[in-house]
């Protein structure tokens, strides 16, 4: 969708923004633009929309120069989310989230109409919201009819500029969640500018880190980002705990789970003592007659094997987070087993029902199948390009 040829934004002053910039950008993928403060990528961005004129170079958007096309025209086709929003604070927020719409020729009935079928797609109530006023909104929400507004043409593209750096950590959460969810019902070419590295590897399908001086590090996937940059300043720029971020990106469905400590609530303590010492397991999962986690138990403290006596009785710990291994990551599985008391998770399904529990060991071996088969599948690709090259 969009390539950047040998570009350069030299400055007057002999500042160099952008130095040789050679980027593709793939229709309906999330592209980030990742580096610290002066490193180009707002420049990068701007070179788009031709808000900043290249001084070298082209810039193609869907296989035509931007430099022949009417500036305003072009910025019409383009969704541009700002970090401060920019919205009129004059106008209501229908108003300014039909800008574009009208604009660009629309009736004012089909604008406001599009403007409240956006403001329902990105959270806002249209029927309390609509006739608001950007003052009387949080940041949160401001950020949300920024993004509206982006996108009430329908454009191709969308540019978004730092979009959630004014916001509390929470609401910044948020939004990059509501950014991901609407990607994936949309499918726009997205070219999103950020200074944070957790941002991009949460929200970028591809991230392009960039050095001081306009010069691109590394692009590829965040997982790849993470298993092997490029050099050594991407390195220190994702950060020492990379290996730790990676395991979001590998499925927890080849973690094998253990069945045998899992008792349900009515199981007799002399059975479950007897279960205890030939697993060797130190806690016991306790399961209601559907198979629910109820909480562990402490075999040290079950004390009486009276007759009669049974897992009901007894004292449990709260199970805590759970894992879905059809659908969370290993991350998710490493979290899960480090904030149990017990040192294990344990694993459900759709439904909600145990599967069964996992250890620091079991998560070791599926850890390092995860590496082994990404690294293969990395040294696969690189063989490919050698051959084709």
């Amino acid at each position: 969708m969009i390539t950047f040829e040998s570009v350069t934004k030299r400055y007057p002053d002999g500042t160099v923004a952008v130095d040789s910039l050679d980027l593709e950008i793939p229709d309906s993928k999330i592209m980030v633009l990742v580096g610290p403060s002066g490193c180009g990528k707002t420049t990068t961005l701007r070179m788009i929309n031709r808000l900043v004129e290249p001084t070298a170079g082209r810039v193609l958007l869907d296989g035509r120069d931007v430099a022949d096309s009417n500036p305003s025209a072009l910025r019409r086709g383009i969704g541009y989310v700002i970090q401060q929003t920019g919205l009129f604070p004059h106008r209501t927020i229908e108003d300014n989230i039909a800008t574009v719409p009208l604009l660009t020729g629309w009736k004012k009935a089909a604008a406001r109409a599009r403007a409240r079928e956006l403001m329902d797609l990105v959270g806002l109530d249209p029927a309390t919201m609509a006739g608001r006023y950007p003052h009387q909104l949080s940041g949160g929400q401001q950020q949300r009819v920024g993004v509206a507004r982006a996108l009430a043409a329908d454009p191709p593209v969308l540019l978004m500029d730092e979009p959630f750096s004014a916001v509390d950590p929470i609401v910044r959460a948020a939004l990059q969640d509501e950014l991901i969810r609407l990607q994936a019902e949309l499918h726009k070419t997205v070219v999103l500018v950020t200074h944070d590295v957790e941002e991009a590897i949460k929200v970028g399908d591809l991230v392009a880190v960039f050095r001081p001086g306009g010069h691109l590090a590394q692009v590829a996937t965040p997982e790849r980002l993470l298993g092997a940059p490029a050099d050594d300043y991407v390195r220190d720029f994702v950060g020492f705990d990379r290996g730790i971020r990676r395991l979001s990106f590998f499925a927890a469905s080849g973690l094998e789970l253990a069945a045998d400590g899992v008792l349900p609530v009515g199981t007799s303590l002399a059975d479950a003592i007897t279960v205890s010492e030939r697993t060797g397991e130190p806690w016991l999962l306790v399961v209601d007659a559907d198979r629910r986690p109820l909480g562990w138990a402490a075999v040290a403290e079950l004390g009486s094997r009276a007759p009669g006596a049974t897992l009901a009785g007894a004292h449990l710990v709260p199970v805590g987070h759970t894992v879905r291994p059809d659908t969370d990551s290993l991350r998710a599985a490493l979290d899960a087993t480090i904030l149990s008391r017990t040192e294990r998770a344990v694993g459900v399904d759709g439904t909600g029902r145990v599967i069964g529990t996992t250890s620091y060991e079991q998560l070791r071996d599926a850890i390092r199948a995860a590496e082994d088969a990404a690294d293969s599948g990395a040294v696969a690709v690189r063989q490919t390009v050698s051959e084709a090259s």
